[in-house]
């Protein structure tokens, strides 16, 4: 009978220790879930802080812009006016803006029709 005890007191010292094993691991788990998640969550912050300084500079550089094209249109305009009096000037800047304007919208309706067919399935080389 002494051997039987021996042998469960065993199998209960060693049962006892998996699952002390067991709980260790998933406490471990658990740690490192949590400091998963708080790296993500920083990592997060850090990236979204960026985007605001890159949307800013973004928005900064499209409104310099738009005042640089206003700047070249009025110095057409100015330039063309001695040559082919005001309203000359005023009609030639106006038909080229529309002509570039066109060019634009033709390139932007040509992309999403050629887009539409790759989601198709219809055009192979997008």
């Amino acid at each position: 009978m002494t051997e039987d005890k021996v042998h469960t007191d065993d199998e209960t010292a060693e049962q006892d220790s998996l699952i002390g094993g067991v709980r260790a691991l998933l406490e471990d788990g658990q740690t490192l879930l949590g400091a998963e998640i708080a790296f993500q969550k920083a990592r997060a912050g850090f990236v979204l802080g960026r985007v605001k300084s890159v949307l800013i500079f973004g928005v900064l550089a499209l409104v310099l812009l738009f005042f640089t094209l206003m700047a070249l249109v009025m110095g057409l305009l100015l330039a063309l006016a001695p040559l082919i009096g005001p309203w000359g000037a005023l009609a030639a800047v106006v038909l080229g803006l529309l002509a570039l304007a066109g060019l634009c919208v033709l390139g932007a309706v040509s992309r999403v029709r050629s887009t539409l067919r790759a989601l198709k399935g219809g055009d192979r080389a997008a």
